[in-house]
């Protein structure tokens, strides 16, 4: 899959204004910090389409991108942000109804190759098991570990979060590994949707 262009669409804060498209949605969720807006960037290959921060919690809105063949849509990010209770029970009653109401094509599920699965990330792959929302698992910030760790890391996800180790996909949004992956994954969903 080739990607000419890809623009920002709009933000939502409710579930009464999900954007509305025949194309198909592809999501993307994953911890605070886990490098959602990073790997959004690398697949466009635009720096500035997605705005990335060190601080956690950053998304707190459910960001819409024009991706050509599909929609990307960005969801608030679960986990640690330093935020109050009532702006996390916020961001999750959000997201939650959006998995239950929302026809996705595929749902990016990122996950920090540095470290063991959180129990939030476990909870994230059993819901999609659960309710048979399509999923792929992408482990982000390769770059961050020497060549000979990544691929036993990458096992070790596998074996937690209780999928085949070929349906874990390790990137860098630093040197766009794993880009075409992940690419690829999106390809084969959007056909299967446009069936």
């Amino acid at each position: 899959m080739i990607i000419k262009k890809a623009e920002f669409i709009t933000s939502v804060a409710s579930k009464n204004n999900y954007y509305k498209t025949d194309k198909p949605i592809i999501a993307v969720a994953g911890k605070s910090n886990v490098g959602k807006s990073s790997i959004i960037n690398c697949l466009a290959k635009n720096k500035k389409l997605a705005r990335t921060s060190v601080t956690p919690g950053r998304t707190r809105l459910i960001n819409y991108f024009d991706f050509g063949d599909f929609v990307l849509a960005d969801l608030p990010g679960y986990g640690f942000a330093k935020v109050s209770k009532e702006e996390k029970q916020k961001w999750a009653d959000l997201m939650e109804d959006f998995l239950a109401t929302q026809k996705l094509a595929l749902l990016i599920s990122l996950v920090d190759i540095r470290h063991d699965p959180t129990q939030d990330d476990i909870q994230m792959v059993n819901y999609l098991y659960h309710y048979q929302i399509p999923f792929v698992l992408v482990a982000t910030k390769a770059d961050k570990l020497p060549k000979t760790r990544v691929k036993p890391q990458l096992l070790n996800l596998a074996a937690k979060l209780k999928v085949g180790t070929a349906d874990v996909t390790a990137t860098s949004a630093e040197t766009g590994l794993g880009r075409d992956s992940v690419l690829a994954l999106i390809e084969q969903a959007v056909k299967i949707y446009n069936k």
